[in-house]
């Protein structure tokens, strides 16, 4: 269930310039083992930071958003003629492919020592810890109540930023943050019952982990281009999905279905390279608390897409949770940090 192209591929693998009196990128793009030489040099290289500038970055967070929209309907698709194990191995070892080809093609060199750290974060929250906790929540759960999830997920992603970055926004951000979040539960927590389960318990441990893994991801998106973020993070992670996949092909029952493959394939190449692509550029670009609150018009966008693909009816309340949401949305946009 919990995701043009030109402008990711013309953005995503031009080099982000060092943000002035960050630490973390006092590199430059030469010195970058992870960058290839094509993108040294040449008109391939981000101006300095304008409007124009940041309105690219800002239209990549939300197509990121868009994408990710339909990740829980795309998983509810996979799992019907799939197991989640098997969804969920199959749409990180399939999501490998271009990223892995992407990396040989323009012979991009391993990041250095100093970024493995991170990416290994960023290959445990958001490609096997997220993926795999939802996708087993979502066996019990309906996209309303794992709509939850991402109405905390904004607000968790700024918190962490402000703790592994030091990253401080405003009062102003954090009072709209959290009244957006207040009101996105609240609408899926009524939709869904208030009944907390196995599957909340799920959800949970699956925000925290991302949420990490977001973190990270924007933050060494200020090193190298987002593509290769989370490209070398499924790199990593192959070993682990591939014997992953082995295993939950010999022991989940398989039934393809043109629902059920076009659902993991969009997991695969939509939320878990293409999506993460614009995402981790946009972050880099607009900040990553700026660039979270955007999620807080995921869960509606995907109860939009449950509607139109899985045939459920919109809540009543959906319209009214929209517009508080777009306007908390706006207010932190505009709040400084």
């Amino acid at each position: 269930m919990k995701h043009n192209d030109s402008a990711i591929a013309t953005v995503g693998i031009a080099v982000s310039t060092p943000a002035a009196g960050d630490p973390d990128t006092a590199t430059t793009a030469a010195e970058e083992p992870g960058t290839p030489k094509a993108a040294v040099k040449g008109p391939g290289l981000p101006k300095p930071t304008t409007t124009a500038h940041v309105g690219r970055g800002l239209l990549l967070a939300v197509l990121g958003v868009a994408a990710f929209s339909l990740t829980f309907p795309a998983t509810a698709w996979g799992l019907e003629g799939m197991g989640p194990w098997t969804v969920v191995m199959l749409r990180s070892v399939l999501a490998t492919v271009p990223a892995g080809a992407a990396l040989l093609a323009l012979r991009v060199r391993p990041p250095g020592r100093r970024h493995w750290a991170g990416i290994a974060v960023v290959a445990g929250g958001v490609v096997l810890g997220f993926p795999l906790l939802t996708t087993l929540a979502l066996e019990t759960s309906t996209t309303s109540h794992a709509a939850v999830v991402v109405g905390l997920l904004p607000l968790a992603t700024a918190a962490c930023s402000a703790v592994r970055t030091g990253a401080r926004p405003s009062r102003t951000f954090w009072i709209a943050s959290l009244v957006g979040a207040v009101v996105v539960i609240g609408f899926a927590v009524q939709q869904s019952g208030g009944m907390p389960n196995r599957s909340d318990l799920l959800l949970f441990v699956a925000l925290l982990v991302c949420a990490a893994g977001y973190t990270e991801g924007g933050r060494l998106a200020r090193h190298m281009p987002g593509w290769q973020v989370i490209g070398w993070a499924l790199v990593l992670a192959l070993p682990v999905t591939v014997a992953g996949a082995a295993l939950a092909l010999s022991a989940e029952p398989l039934e393809l279905t043109a629902r059920s493959v076009a659902g993991v394939l969009w997991l695969a190449v939509g939320s878990q390279f293409l999506g993460m692509v614009a995402w981790y550029r946009g972050m880099a670009v607009i900040g990553i608390a700026r660039a979270s609150q955007l999620q807080l018009a995921q869960p509606l966008l995907t109860l939009l897409w449950s509607v139109l693909l899985l045939g459920e009816r919109l809540p009543p309340a959906a319209p009214a949770t929209a517009l508080a949401v777009l306007a908390c949305i706006a207010v932190t946009q505009r709040a400084r940090g």
